[in-house]
């Protein structure tokens, strides 16, 4: 990127590749009943065509970064965005419940490749002040992309059917691989392929793979079943193996400089903790208003309009608050922030204006969550090199991956008594709430204490302090 005027396009570009992989996520949760009519599919079917997409997407991101660093970012970035198009289309002429978790599954693999390539692009094009407002871009659409994509996924549900929840990405997939390999110059790769250390990114997959799998049946069984308690042993099983394959490798996956560095561990943590607060009132906020207040999926999207709106705004405010207040202070105040909506959500009423109960508290934890998500990725990629920052950003997409998977095990089993098929009441979604707005509150606390005291250096030299 030679100008300002082509890294701003290019970074428009990038953001809206990553916002097709948003809305297949939480789009596609407001398609599933049409998806189930349509198909025949029952509950484990239906779960089955989230998980899948969620599964390889988490599981392969560690690769996909890794991957991103050794064929280079502009080439694994169209690898990724090729193959995630065709397996859109896939998913959208699929006929059968098979062929759609197929299709599910192809999209999460090239999602693990587009996605971690995508941020270090942004991370290495831009500079100084201009990187932490690029990320602060990227954060909007991480956080505004999933509250808008309920809005696309009810639209898109309502009028032309489920199917153009993947069909709306053809054009997408075709315009950003036309337009960006005039704005993103290709990049040597920053290391080599031949080395890359197969054990370790086989024990890796491994380890995130069932350790979503076993927070997804803990969402949707409980923790004291076969499928949840199984994978989650397997993941800590494979977590040793991939510990001692780690330790013996000549050129480690996860290499102890920066997985061990204090700025990508904690900001991969924060992370963690954001989606967590963020997705447990997604899950819970559209529950509530469907089954609840008996919204459609439309309704309920627009709901989501103003939640996107905040989400954005959050994020604007952290480029400007890390600069003034340093990377624990922003954190800290869009957790604190998050809190404070999570204590008025914790009163939602049995009856009324759904909207009107809803909205101010979802708008202030969306406002704390998108100041919390962008420092989170600005300080892990501070200090990230050209030839680790596929790795890093891959690190901080997996804390992504499994804080969402995360939250909905934990909204699912709190608010258990008002989600049911035969629930009644609102006191789980108050329960679930309740403990949203400690885990909001202890992370504002973590914060102060793990992130590095520093800010983002005009010039980009580190000032953080380990």
């Amino acid at each position: 990127m030679e100008g300002p005027r082509n890294r701003w396009t290019a970074l428009a570009l990038l953001c809206l590749a990553q916002f097709m992989l948003i809305v297949d996520i939480t789009g596609m949760n407001l398609a599933l009943p049409s998806i189930a009519r349509d198909l025949g599919l029952g509950r484990q079917g239906l779960t089955w065509v989230a998980a899948a997409y969620t599964l390889c997407f988490g599981g392969l991101l560690l690769l996909g970064g890794r991957l991103a660093d050794g064929l280079g970012r502009r080439r694994a970035f169209l690898i990724g965005l090729v193959a995630f198009t065709a397996a859109s289309l896939l998913s959208g002429l699929a006929h059968s419940g098979g062929q759609l978790i197929a299709g599910r599954a192809a999209q999460g693999v090239a999602a693990a490749l587009l996605s971690p390539a995508a941020l270090s692009i942004v991370t290495t094009s831009f500079h100084g002040a201009e990187r932490t407002k690029a990320l602060g871009v990227w954060g909007a659409i991480a956080g505004g992309g999933a509250a808008l994509g309920v809005l696309v996924g009810g639209a898109l549900t309502s009028g032309p059917g489920w199917r153009w929840v993947f069909f709306v990405n053809l054009p997408v997939g075709v315009m950003v691989a036309l337009l960006l390999p005039g704005l993103v110059p290709a990049s040597a790769p920053a290391r080599s392929l031949r080395n890359v250390d197969v054990p370790g990114a086989v024990a890796a997959t491994t380890t995130v793979a069932l350790l979503v799998y076993g927070l997804i049946h803990a969402g949707s069984d409980g923790w004291a079943t076969t499928w949840t308690l199984l994978p989650l042993a397997g993941a800590a099983l494979a977590l040793g193996v991939l510990i001692a394959v780690e330790r013996a490798a000549r050129e480690p996956l996860l290499q102890p400089g920066i997985v061990l560095d204090r700025a990508v561990a904690a900001g991969t943590g924060i992370m963690f903790a954001a989606t967590i607060v963020l997705i447990t009132g997604f899950f819970l906020i559209s529950w509530y208003l469907q089954h609840r207040a008996g919204y459609s999926a439309l309704k309920t999207g627009v709901v989501y309009l103003p939640v996107a709106v905040a989400i954005g705004l959050g994020a604007h405010a952290a480029s400007h608050t890390i600069g003034h207040l340093g990377f624990r202070g922003s954190a800290a105040t869009g957790f604190v922030t998050a809190a404070l909506g999570g204590v008025l959500l914790a009163r939602l009423p049995g009856s009324g204006n759904a909207a009107l109960a809803v909205l101010p508290g979802f708008v202030l934890l969306s406002i704390g969550i998108g100041m919390a998500l962008v420092t989170a990725t600005t300080v892990a990629m501070h200090g990230a090199g050209q030839s680790t920052a596929g790795l890093v950003s891959g690190l901080v997409n997996t804390g992504h991956e499994l804080g969402s998977a995360c939250g909905v095990a934990l909204a699912s089993i709190l608010a258990a008594s008002s989600i049911g098929p035969t629930a009644t009441g609102v006191g789980g979604f108050h329960t679930a709430f309740a403990v949203t707005t400690g885990v909001a509150a202890v992370a504002a606390a973590a914060a102060l204490r793990v992130l590095p005291a520093g800010r983002p250096d005009p010039a980009m030299a580190p000032v953080l302090v380990h």
